[in-house]
């Protein structure tokens, strides 16, 4: 059986795949873990080990739950005042 990816590893896969496809796409939890373990393979990755990236993501604030007519995982806007 082959080694499992660490969560924090599949936290960063997370991370790279929002920010690369920020504007595009926004990413549901299940699609975030669906891709995952397309990427790293069934063997090494979980829907558990997502579920603790995905909340390793939004606590460290890398990333944050949006709503708009369902829940997305998006990377945190600047908004425009903060930057005056």
């Amino acid at each position: 059986m082959a080694e499992k990816v660490s969560v924090s590893e599949v936290a960063d896969a997370m991370y790279k795949m929002i920010k690369d496809t920020m504007g595009i796409k926004k990413w549901k939890a299940t699609d975030l873990q669906k891709a995952s373990i397309e990427l790293f393979g069934a063997d090494r990755c979980d829907k558990q080990i997502c579920k603790d990236a995905i909340k390793e993501l939004i606590n460290s604030g890398r990333a944050v739950y949006t709503y708009f007519g369902g829940s997305y995982i998006e990377i945190p806007h600047d908004e425009g005042a903060k930057n005056i």
